[in-house]
């Protein structure tokens, strides 16, 4: 396992597809991991540090992981098969738990917990990318997204349940 950190959430052009882009600690490799709008929302207000008017899903479940006693103490990106990532939620309890790495991903920044990959995920899908182009994200990129945050509404994800 090799510790990554989170660079931040880019659209994809030019489908507008979200794309979470982590960073190997230490190094030029970078692993891209499609995710849903709802997902990129809360990780990029989690990076962000925007607190929504009413609590998201993953700030529920970090209340309720205080409220039961348990700390999440690292995320792990375990799997890519058939071009589907897999990750694992890892409690200071011993106790882990499979979900999907953009719901890991989002729950870690609100808590604070580590983030891992699997040597073999990155040998597949992690790509190198030139030190100069890696170090800022394009702004126009950015602004993109920002205008997209501004624009969003929760009729844009469907209904609530």
């Amino acid at each position: 396992m090799q510790p990554l950190d989170v660079v931040g959430v880019r659209l994809e052009m030019p489908s507008n597809q979200p794309v979470v882009l982590l960073q190997q600690s230490g190094s030029n490799r970078y692993l891209p991991i499609w995710v849903g709008t709802v997902e990129a929302t809360a990780i990029a207000f989690a990076l962000e540090g925007v607190a929504p008017p009413r609590p998201m899903t993953h700030d529920l479940i970090k209340e309720l992981l205080g409220v039961l006693g348990d700390v999440l103490t690292e995320v792990r990106i375990t799997d890519l098969t058939d071009g589907v990532f897999y990750a694992n939620l890892v409690f200071e309890s011993g106790k882990e738990i499979g979900c999907r790495p953009s719901d890991a991903i989002a729950l870690a920044l609100r808590t604070g917990a580590s983030i891992v990959g699997a040597d073999e995920v990155l040998a597949e899908a992690s790509v190198e990318i030139e030190e100069e182009s890696a170090e800022q994200p394009d702004e126009q990129e950015l602004e993109r997204f920002r205008e997209f945050l501004d624009d969003v509404t929760p009729e844009d994800f469907g209904t609530d349940s």
